[in-house]
């Protein structure tokens, strides 16, 4: 982010409006528009629910009921649900605390997977009568299924199949710069990043994807700089989209949860967050050290696919990761793809989601 802070710099002080750094690409309506509106503008119907959990957390959940009229082969007919953690741009809502609160932020994935992802599930079923669903997670959304279908059964009962994209149970091999995070200790971390959000979604990000990265030779600079984070796959990267990415991204989350992956990171394990005292520890978990999640215990049917170019999660990660799986149904490491890759990237159909769907169809 400093690499992009510096380029806008420069753009201020010597490209603005005269065009230094070549011509704009024209910015996509999508920057600026919500999930429903975004879903709308494809041509599909969106409708908008508010999740509450059992903590007072208010969850946006989005919802494609079905495809587009007369689209023929276009859409494989699934109801479609899109689900928020706390604390991102679209579930930032509670009860009880408001988000300028540091007691709204005190959470971390361990109650996304204790509470947003069951309240999310629940309301989903009760909402549609269908007894099992099939779950997409990518990333952290992988964690939070690890934990929560090993721990709470009567969720795992609800899943026909997780599909799980760059899977993320353990961060001993990443080699991204975020992971330099967990060198700084504890009690310094909230010095330096505070007790409440980190990396909030604001005016800056969007200035940096209509300004600067749509700059035709900036384009260059500005993919390097995410590949930094996430590993390299250039040829899959559709610059003309920048505006759109860095429009909606980052969506933020805690500190606190950026503070529990680095302590996962030291750990060398997936385990629940160290409260920083074996008396705190002893009061959330009856024990004096965080305890470790099992991912061995779930039976749900997983089918993985991860990147070979991944530097978050790294194949040697997803390696020690594979044998703990009871009931992997399939797996496919896609040599080129980086962390983004499986949200973004221009041949994701043909790589990823057309196997999700021919999956799904034999369920």
């Amino acid at each position: 982010m400093w690499l992009l802070f510096t380029v806008t710099s420069v753009i201020l002080t010597f490209g603005g409006a005269h065009g230094l750094f070549g011509k704009l690409v024209p910015e996509s309506p999508e920057a600026d528009m919500n999930i429903s509106q975004m879903i709308n503008y494809w041509g599909y119907p969106s409708e908008e629910y508010e999740v509450v959990t059992e903590d007072g957390y208010i969850l946006g959940v989005f919802r494609i009921p079905y495809g587009k009229k007369n689209s023929e082969n276009l859409d494989a007919g699934y109801d479609v649900w899109l689900g928020n953690s706390r604390g991102n741009t679209w579930s930032r809502k509670n009860l009880y605390y408001s988000p300028d609160s540091v007691e709204f932020w005190a959470f971390s994935f361990d109650e996304m997977a204790k509470y947003d992802l069951p309240a999310t599930i629940n309301f989903i079923v009760e909402k549609t009568g269908q007894e099992k669903l099939h779950y997409v997670g990518h990333s952290q959304g992988t964690t939070i299924g690890f934990i929560a279908f090993s721990t709470i059964p009567t969720l795992a009962n609800r899943i026909k199949t997780f599909y799980a994209l760059a899977p993320v149970a353990t961060v001993t091999y990443a080699e991204s710069p975020l992971k330099k995070l967990s060198l700084i200790p504890a009690s310094l971390f909230k010095i330096i990043f505070g007790n409440k959000i980190f990396m909030p979604h604001n005016y800056f990000d969007q200035f940096l994807g209509t300004e600067v990265c749509t700059r035709e030779l900036l384009g260059r600079l500005c993919s390097n700089a995410l590949f930094i984070m996430c590993g390299f796959d250039r040829q899959n990267l559709n610059v003309s989209r920048f505006d759109v990415y860095l429009g909606h991204n980052p969506a933020g989350t805690s500190v606190q949860d950026i503070l529990h992956w680095a302590q996962v990171a030291k750990a060398g394990r997936l385990q629940a967050f160290n409260w920083g005292s074996p008396f705190q520890n002893l009061l959330h978990y009856n024990q004096v050290t965080p305890p470790d999640y099992d991912v061995s215990a779930m039976t749900v049917p997983i089918a993985v696919w991860n990147g070979g170019h991944d530097i978050l999660a790294d194949p040697k990660d997803v390696d020690m990761l594979l044998p703990k799986l009871q009931n992997l149904v399939y797996h496919k490491e896609v040599l080129p793809y980086n962390h983004l890759d499986f949200i973004w990237a221009m041949n994701a159909p043909q790589e990823v989601y057309d196997e999700i769907l021919s999956l799904m169809a034999k369920d």
